[in-house]
C-alpha cells in the first residue's frame, strides 16, 4: 500500500483553513449579536451589527450546505 503524503497534507490543509474559517464566521456572527444587544441597552440602534451577523450565520449556512452536496454528489 502506498499512501499519497502530498494529496493527504493538501487535504489536510484545506480542512484546516476551512474549519478555521467557518469557525471565525460564526464567531464574528456571536459578535454582532452581543453588539447588538449592547446598543439596545444603551439606547441606541444597531442595525449594521445584526445585518452583519446575520450575513456571517448565512455564509456558515452556505458552507456547510456546500459541503454536504460535495460529500452526497
Amino acid at each position: 500500500m502506498n499512501i499519497d503524503w502530498a494529496a493527504l497534507g493538501s487535504v489536510f490543509g484545506v480542512s484546516l483553513v476551512a474549519t478555521v474559517a467557518l469557525v471565525g464566521l460564526f464567531t464574528l456572527g456571536i459578535v454582532g449579536l452581543s453588539k447588538k444587544e449592547a446598543a439596545s441597552e444603551q439606547g441606541g440602534s444597531a442595525a449594521l451589527a445584526t445585518t452583519g451577523a446575520y450575513a456571517c450565520f448565512a455564509l456558515c449556512v452556505a458552507a456547510v450546505s456546500y459541503g454536504i452536496y460535495l460529500i452526497v454528489a
